[in-house]
């Protein structure tokens, strides 16, 4: 019998996801199967800097390289050539052997180029013709989850991808660990509630998130509700329930990722729709109610986690995450199934 392909040797490795938070979360099983297959190599990850903490504290990780996104606009708008040189050069100095782009987006493949690497590989199908400078364009079937597309990547350099849920998981710092000691709640059960999404189309209505906020208190277990500092307005009804119930509490816009992070994988339930909120939590395997409407949760919802998931699709709907004419899937969720799920939860 021939000796099974081997993965190509490697120093140095650098797997490019700059965003979005829950994208990169998403895909650490990518970062634990390279780990697993080179020990001994720096592996780096490029991310968006406002992201970095995210991945930070993961022990499989050499180096976080921050992607100053909005700078780099900056820079190519005002021709201020001198510092994209300057940033291009911290990609080349670590001579990369390997780069993997799981973004597949124009921007990613100029990154994965400017890097030097030898072996660049990235989706066949990669929007804004992101497979051009690639050296291993790998193509899945239709379908495909993007977690399973991702580890692809690997496979098609006879890298073994893990799937286990060990692979996928997060790590804290010791600094929001201590946050989340100093928060009042910390010692006992409580739930977090993520109500927010980019997208109407992909929010549950706010009123019976406050609902299931007044539910969770009258059993003793705070609701902590969490979201960023621009998606407060659509958290209002939520923000006035907590300023007459105490045991809601109000944490939208106020943490930083690491104390995000810390929140999510010490509750006892997270009730969120389709956000950065979920995946995180997915990530620490906590108990969740994945709330989604026009979205196909096949290819991006939470992996291998879909008795988690709560949807009403009917013959005929669209799913077109980003339409706000969908957004009447969302309201199909009833407050008292998720209720019922989140007794069974908690019970």
């Amino acid at each position: 019998m021939p000796a099974p392909p081997r993965p190509p040797p490697a120093r140095s490795i650098l797997v490019i996801r700059p965003s979005a938070l829950g994208d990169v979360a998403r895909s650490v099983p990518v970062l634990a199967s390279l780990r697993s297959a080179y020990p001994e190599a720096r592996i780096d990850w490029l991310i968006r800097d406002a992201f970095a903490p995210l991945l930070r504290h993961h022990p499989a990780l050499s180096h976080v390289v921050p992607f100053p996104r909005d700078q780099v606009v900056r820079w190519i708008t005002r021709l201020q050539w001198s510092k994209l040189r300057e940033y291009s050069r911290t990609l080349r100095e670590p001579s990369y052997d390997i780069v993997l782009d799981c973004q597949g987006l124009a921007r990613s493949a100029v990154l994965s180029r400017v890097s030097g690497a030898p072996i660049r590989v990235g989706y066949a199908d990669a929007r804004e013709l992101g497979w051009m400078p690639l050296t291993h364009r790998v193509r899945t079937p239709p379908g495909t989850h993007t977690v399973d597309k991702a580890l692809a990547l690997l496979e098609c350099l006879s890298i073994p991808a893990r799937t286990d849920r060990a692979a996928g998981r997060l790590y804290t710092g010791t600094e929001d660990q201590n946050w989340l000691a100093r928060e009042p709640y910390s010692d006992r059960r409580y739930a977090v509630l993520a109500p927010t999404s980019a997208w109407p189309s992909k929010q549950w209505p706010v009123d019976r998130y406050a609902a299931l906020a007044q539910w969770l208190t009258g059993r003793s277990i705070p609701a902590v509700i969490v979201g960023a500092p621009h998606e407060r307005d659509q958290c209002r009804p939520l923000l006035e329930l907590a300023n007459r119930n105490p045991l809601v509490i109000d944490r939208v816009g106020s943490t930083t990722i690491g104390q995000l992070m810390a929140l999510i994988e010490r509750a006892s339930l997270v009730t969120a729709n389709d956000s950065g909120s979920l995946h995180i939590a997915v990530a620490f395997d906590r108990p969740i109610i994945a709330l989604f409407g026009p979205t196909d949760t096949s290819l991006v919802g939470p992996y291998r986690r879909e008795s988690d998931v709560i949807q009403h699709v009917k013959a005929g709907d669209q799913l077109y995450c980003r339409d706000d004419r969908s957004a009447g899937m969302m309201a199909r969720i009833t407050l008292d199934e998720v209720i019922e799920r989140a007794s069974a939860i908690l019970s």
